[in-house]
């Protein structure tokens, strides 16, 4: 733990499992970024709709400046216990050389500079919809890995996340936005989108560990949250 924060970082203690804790939170995310793109939707569009929820960056950008060909390799590892297949644009992308930005096209296209060209989402309301299936994909699987174990407790899983990942800070983390939305609400938006999008957006038993938000332990107080400029660390 010394040496983590000597290099400025946050150590997090996770039980050993594939993708630990930030990895395995992200992939569905990012997963369902790239089946929006499959279906048609602009790469700038979808980024707009994380970040309008309050993500630090959008996650067609983060796939492209992690490389899609690790995004490939990780979400191949990761992706078996979750019982889906992968977008096949993902696979295309990657075959066809198109890495992101360290090849110069990913999602987006990059100048010399590693600059994406013709990103811009454009203004105007952020599409819901879009951010909900994004959103909920990450709610869920924050669920399973708490009902898994793999860290303590819920306010060390939204501590993980909000500065592993950059998780809306506002919001406190993904268990923490549960329980100020309320559980039996997003239980039934996620219900929604299973009828309308399939079997991945299936409620995990961890729903059913949630405790009542008057006992629920408050850590995420505004003192704890990241400072202004703070840079998650990724760890695809």
């Amino acid at each position: 733990a010394a040496f983590v924060r000597r290099i400025d970082r946050l150590p997090l203690p996770v039980r050993s499992a594939p993708g630990f804790l930030v990895n395995r939170i992200l992939l569905p995310y990012l997963l369902e970024a790239v089946q929006l793109l499959q279906e048609g939707v602009p790469p700038a569009i979808v980024d707009r709709a994380a970040t309008g929820f309050g993500m630090p960056v959008g996650p067609v950008r983060l796939a492209d400046q992690v490389g899609l060909d690790i995004c490939l390799a990780v979400a191949e590892k990761l992706q078996p216990g979750h019982g889906e297949p992968l977008p096949a644009l993902l696979r295309e992308k990657v075959e066809a050389g198109e890495l992101g930005r360290k090849s110069g096209t990913g999602f987006y296209r990059y100048d010399d500079r590693g600059r994406p060209l013709g990103g811009g989402g454009g203004r105007g309301p952020v599409d819901a919809e879009l951010a909900d299936r994004m959103i909920y994909r990450l709610l869920n699987e924050s669920l399973a890995c708490l009902r898994e174990g793999l860290v303590a407790d819920a306010d060390l899983l939204d501590a993980g996340v909000v500065f592993g990942t950059g998780f809306a800070p506002f919001r406190g983390g993904p268990l923490r936005h549960i329980r100020e939305t309320g559980p039996r609400r997003c239980r039934q938006r996620l219900a929604e989108l299973e009828r309308q999008h399939g079997e991945r957006f299936r409620a995990d038993a961890g729903w059913d560990l949630l405790s009542p938000p008057d006992t629920a332990r408050q850590s995420m107080a505004a003192g704890d949250l990241p400072p202004p400029g703070h840079r998650p660390a990724f760890h695809l």
